[in-house]
């Protein structure tokens, strides 16, 4: 009798844990996400992955990135009819601690569903939308900002005199709301900023280091006052790197972002007042998903 009754309550458990193993099985799915490229975000700032829906938003979760390019957690708990239905998914910078239950306006990555794949790229309509196959970039050593001739190697501007009248340096493809370009000159290692805009063809949003004289209107720095820890200004930027980031916004982060479309080296034999062509530096995050 004893036995019986072990053995009827054997079968029980194994009916009831099959039955609720069935329940999960309908009710939620896991989503598996792998990416290269991407950065650690800090303690402001998270990533958060979104199913497209019928043409709305489904959060998949939110996870962090360390400073290997290891994500905290790559499988993902979610509704099954959600992820069958999904045309889309899309990878958010999101505020931390963030209230706001929507996608903000930083896209990263994107990539439609083909069957039970997607690949994730930033040149995908709902993430930046472009690839920067085209872009194009050059600059100048000037300090038209004070009025001394002998330290013209202390300054950069992002623009092109080649042809005898001032014209944009930079040519880049318009960015979607939550992004903006930045310009960067990285002395011994250390990145220093010129400022973030989204017009190549007018001024920046930083003079922190320039002089008293208006500058050119294009995006640039001279680097005279202020200097950081470490530096001193006036100082030859020949033999540094010349840098053109693409930043989220907000930014919390005074170093550049991963993505990075052009850089240029200074030439150390660099003549002042003559345009340097950058590179292209198509290096970017890519993922793939798993429904």
């Amino acid at each position: 009798m004893k036995n019986l009754l072990l053995a009827l309550l054997s079968i029980l458990l194994i009916t009831t844990f099959i039955s609720c193993g069935d329940d999960d099985d309908a009710g939620s799915k896991d989503l598996t996400l792998n990416f290269s490229g991407l950065e650690d975000l800090g303690s402001e700032a998270t990533y958060e992955g979104w199913l497209i829906v019928d043409g709305n938003p489904v959060s998949t979760g939110v996870f962090n990135v360390n400073a290997d390019g290891v994500a905290s957690r790559n499988e993902f708990q979610v509704a099954s009819e959600d992820l069958e239905n999904a045309s889309t998914f899309v990878l958010t910078i999101e505020p931390s601690p963030d209230n706001d239950p929507a996608p903000s306006d930083v896209h990263i990555l994107a990539g439609d569903f083909d069957g039970t794949n997607a690949d994730l790229t930033i040149g995908h309509e709902a993430a930046l939308g472009k690839d920067f196959s085209e872009s194009t970039g050059a600059f100048i050593l000037a300090t038209p900002t004070d009025m001394d001739d002998t330290n013209e190697d202390s300054g950069i501007w992002f623009l092109d005199n080649s042809s005898g009248s001032a014209m944009s340096g930079l040519s880049l493809p318009t960015l979607p709301a939550g992004w903006a370009y930045e310009g960067w000159v990285v002395l011994d290692g250390t990145p220093i900023s010129t400022g973030t805009f989204t017009e190549m063809d007018t001024a920046d949003n930083s003079t922190l280091y320039s002089g008293d004289v208006a500058g050119p209107n294009f995006p640039g720095e001279d680097f005279l006052l202020n200097a950081p820890d470490g530096f001193t200004f006036p100082i030859d930027l020949k033999g540094s790197t010349a840098v053109i980031s693409i930043e989220p916004v907000p930014d919390n982060n005074t170093a550049p972002f991963t993505l990075k479309p052009l850089v240029g080296g200074i030439p150390s034999s660099a003549d002042v007042h003559s345009t340097i062509a950058m590179d292209r530096n198509l290096t970017f995050p890519t993922g793939t998903v798993l429904r």
